[in-house]
């Protein structure tokens, strides 16, 4: 009951599906975001979009790029730029180490879930990638489609 109560304030936002088909994600990191307030209450209702957004290291800070957070419309005249770049909050270790891995060969940044925390901050989780090939991907399907059949087959033996 205590773990329930604990998490009542999580809530995925904008998750991006894709990225892990496009991407074989090495490994991945979670950031705080620099916000304005009227982009926190349009997140909170849901408005947000990062499948086509990517982070980028730029004179020794991150940023995330190319996202959608939808305009609050109570926030007349306080409104907020929809696709704005947005500052990423992260320790100097853990940028030091991103910015040395994107500049390895077919390496990115890709985020991949935008989502409040248990103590209702705004956080994005961002993935160090590198780019699959069109043979990459039918591996990863054949995969996944190897692991529904047997799971099929397993149900249908008992």
């Amino acid at each position: 009951m205590a773990q329930k109560d604990e998490n009542k304030n999580y809530k995925v936002i904008a998750e991006n599906r894709r990225a892990r088909y496009d991407y074989a994600i090495e490994d991945d990191i979670e950031c705080g975001i620099i916000l304005e307030g009227s982009e926190v209450k349009s997140l909170r209702e849901g408005g947000a979009n990062i499948a086509e957004s990517y982070a980028s290291v730029e004179d020794g800070e991150l940023w995330l790029v190319n996202s959608y957070i939808a305009p609050y419309k109570q926030a007349k005249t306080f409104g907020h730029e929809e696709k704005r770049k947005r500052k990423l909050l992260v320790s100097r270790r853990e940028m030091a180490r991103l910015w040395s891995d994107t500049q390895r060969k077919g390496m990115t940044l890709v985020p991949l879930v935008m989502y409040f925390n248990h103590r209702g901050l705004a956080k994005l989780k961002i993935g160090i990638a590198k780019g699959k090939k069109n043979h990459d991907k039918r591996e990863s399907e054949a995969k996944r489609d190897w692991g529904r059949q047997k799971q099929r087959l397993l149900k249908d033996h008992r």
